[in-house]
């Protein structure tokens, strides 16, 4: 196991941390907006949905539960990945999803995200600030999510693969578990995970300015 270094403090901290905090506020509402639509969500939320479909839990305890098993992995294997990013993503993002959606509910009529326009118009909106919270908390550098950090140690047990590709097929591994639990898999769920990795790395060149 790696040097215990989680929590450090880098330069220009203070904004660090403020894009953390931004990050996951803004990933936690996009993903609510693609539960909502049911064009698909992320490989790792589309799995917690289909282990809620067979659970009474709400999504926000499943994904903290899920992202405590995956943390455990990581403390055990790689602690330079656990930062303020790490336990702000594990433990907010899911409830944050549940807070609006639970908001939505008290002020759109109902079955207002069955509408075809609707979900159309609101598909494209949800899935960029979805990816722009996520390169915002990542960018930050104050650690990262028990999912996201599980493809760091991968990539690093098979140095021959390049990264983009052990992030693939992690991703459609949970894309398929999601599948077979019976989540929410769609056309979003295979762009984020065909996609995510390579526009995030695109918006984190972008957002940098802010920590450099």
């Amino acid at each position: 196991m790696k040097k215990l270094n989680w929590f450090a403090r880098p330069e220009k901290f203070k904004n660090r941390l403020i894009m953390v905090i931004l990050g996951v506020l803004i990933q936690g509402f996009g993903l609510s907006w693609l539960i909502e639509i049911h064009f698909g969500t992320d490989p790792c939320s589309a799995f917690t949905q289909g282990v809620i479909s067979h659970v009474g839990l709400t999504f926000g305890t499943a994904q903290l539960l899920i992202n405590l098993i995956l943390f455990i992995i990581i403390f055990l294997s790689d602690t330079s990945l656990i930062g303020f990013g790490t336990i702000a993503n594990m433990i907010f993002i899911g409830y944050i999803s549940d807070t609006c959606r639970w908001i939505y509910s008290r002020i759109f009529p109902a079955h207002f995200f069955e509408s075809m326009p609707v979900r159309i118009c609101i598909l494209l909106p949800a899935l960029i600030v979805f990816i722009f919270g996520a390169a915002m908390y990542m960018t930050a550098a104050l650690g990262t999510s028990p999912y996201d950090a599980i493809s760091f140690i991968l990539a690093k047990k098979v140095p021959h693969v390049p990264f983009k590709y052990v992030r693939i097929a992690w991703d459609t591994s949970f894309l398929l578990l999601g599948w077979i639990a019976g989540g929410n898999v769609g056309p979003v769920t295979f762009a984020i995970a065909f996609f995510l990795g390579p526009v995030i790395s695109w918006e984190q060149k972008k957002l940098a300015v802010f920590i450099s």
